[in-house]
């Protein structure tokens, strides 16, 4: 069975960094996508980033603008951590820590979401 534990999150001043962490246990092969995708109130959800870790390539989305940073972490297998500086009010949001055998962009790399936690960034 896959399970998804999250962990991170919290409340920032604007300019402030957090970290997310997300471990992904269950899956049997090494080709296994990790990301996040985030709700805002009274918004969509919307991807925000997807590391593939059969290839180590990561995805970020237009809003990032080179403030996020995802890695695999070295010492637990199917664990990402998401690395977010210079955090603006925007990035106020429900962080959703989904999975699934990857690529990234494949049919199958959401399949397993798990549950959300709160970025709160105050201006």
């Amino acid at each position: 069975e896959v399970q998804l534990q999250a962990s991170g999150g919290g409340l920032v001043q604007a300019g402030g960094s957090l970290r997310l962490s997300c471990a992904a246990s269950g899956f049997t092969v090494d080709d296994v996508a990790i990301g996040w995708f985030r709700e805002a109130p009274g918004k969509q959800r919307e991807g925000v980033v997807c590391l593939s870790l059969g290839d180590g390539k990561a995805y970020y989305a237009d809003f990032v603008e080179g403030r996020f940073t995802i890695s695999a972490d070295g010492n637990a297998k199917n664990t990402v951590v998401l690395e977010m500086n210079n955090l603006r009010p925007e990035d106020t949001a429900l962080y959703y820590c989904t999975a699934g055998l990857g690529p990234c962009g494949s049919t199958t790399y959401t399949d397993y979401w798990g549950r959300g936690t709160l970025v709160t960034v105050s201006s």
